[in-house]
C-alpha cells in the first residue's frame, strides 16, 4: 500500500460517520478497557482522536501522536503506544496497514474494526396446521399470529419522546428493544426527578455511566438476579457519592 493522505485511505473505514464510530468505540471499551494500563489507555484514546477526520482511520505517525500525549498531559512513550497497539490488535479492535513510499517502509495505517454484532439464529418456525371448518378463518388466524410475532418486539425508533437521545443511543446498542429502554429511563427517572438542584446534563452522565457499569458486570455474570435493579443500585451509589462530594 502506497503512503498518502489521510483521504486516499477513507475507503478502509468502516463506520457511517464519526457518531457511528464513537458509538462502537464505546461499546469496545467496555469489553476491554481494564485489558489496558492506564499509560496504554492514554495512548489509545489519543489514537481514537487521531482518527476523527476519517472515522476510524488513522496514518498519523507514531512520534506525532506520542507527542500529542504531552500536551497538559503527563504524556507516554514510544514502547506504551507500541505495546498498546499490540493489545489492540491482539483484542480485534483495530487492523494495521503498512504502506510504502520510493521502495521504503513509511507510516503505517490505523483501521479500527466495528464492534461485534452478536446475531441470534434463529430456527425455522413451523406453521402447526390449526383446523377449522373455515379455510379462510385458518389463514387469519395464521396471518395474525405472523403480525403478532412481528410487533412483539418494537426497536428504539417507538421509544417515548420523554426518554433522553443520548440515553436511546447508549442503551439501544445492548438492547434494541423499546421496552427495555423505557425501563432502565424508569429507574433512571425514579431516582433523579427529586434532584431539581442537580444539573440535568451532569445526572445524565452519570446515569449513563452507571449503564456502562452494569453492562460490564452483565458480561462477566456478576448479576445474579434483576439487571434493572442492580443498575438501580449502581446509580443510587454513584448519586451518594456526588451528594457526599457536594457537601464536604
Amino acid at each position: 500500500m502506497q503512503a498518502g493522505n489521510i483521504t486516499k485511505f477513507a475507503h478502509l473505514s468502516q463506520f457511517r460517520d464519526l457518531k457511528d464510530f464513537n458509538n462502537n468505540v464505546e461499546q469496545w471499551m467496555i469489553d476491554i478497557k481494564e485489558e489496558f494500563t492506564k499509560s496504554e489507555l492514554i495512548a489509545l484514546k489519543r489514537l481514537i482522536r487521531f482518527s476523527a477526520k476519517v472515522p476510524g482511520i488513522c496514518n498519523a505517525k507514531i512520534q506525532t501522536i506520542v507527542a500529542a500525549t504531552h500536551d497538559g498531559t503527563m504524556g507516554i512513550s514510544r514502547s506504551t503506544f507500541e505495546r498498546m497497539l499490540r493489545k489492540a490488535k491482539t483484542l480485534g479492535l483495530i487492523e494495521i496497514h503498512n504502506t510504502s513510499k520510493r521502495g521504503y517502509q513509511a507510516h503505517n495505517v490505523y483501521v479500527f474494526i466495528p464492534y461485534p454484532v452478536k446475531e441470534v439464529v434463529q430456527s425455522e418456525n413451523i406453521d402447526v396446521p390449526i383446523k377449522a371448518n373455515n379455510p379462510s378463518k385458518s389463514i387469519n388466524l395464521l396471518n395474525n399470529k405472523r403480525i403478532g410475532d412481528r410487533v412483539a418486539i418494537l426497536d428504539h425508533t417507538y421509544v417515548s419522546n420523554r426518554v433522553p437521545q443520548r440515553f436511546i443511543e447508549l442503551v439501544k446498542c445492548f438492547f434494541d428493544d423499546a421496552k427495555i429502554i423505557e425501563e432502565y429511563y424508569r429507574m433512571y427517572h425514579i431516582s433523579t426527578y427529586h434532584l431539581n438542584a442537580y444539573d440535568s446534563d451532569d445526572l445524565l452522565d452519570i446515569g449513563l455511566d452507571s449503564f456502562r457499569q452494569m453492562i460490564r458486570a452483565l458480561k462477566r455474570n456478576k448479576v445474579r438476579k434483576n439487571p434493572y435493579a442492580y443498575y438501580y443500585g449502581v446509580f443510587q451509589r454513584k448519586l451518594d457519592k456526588l451528594y457526599y462530594e457536594l457537601i464536604v
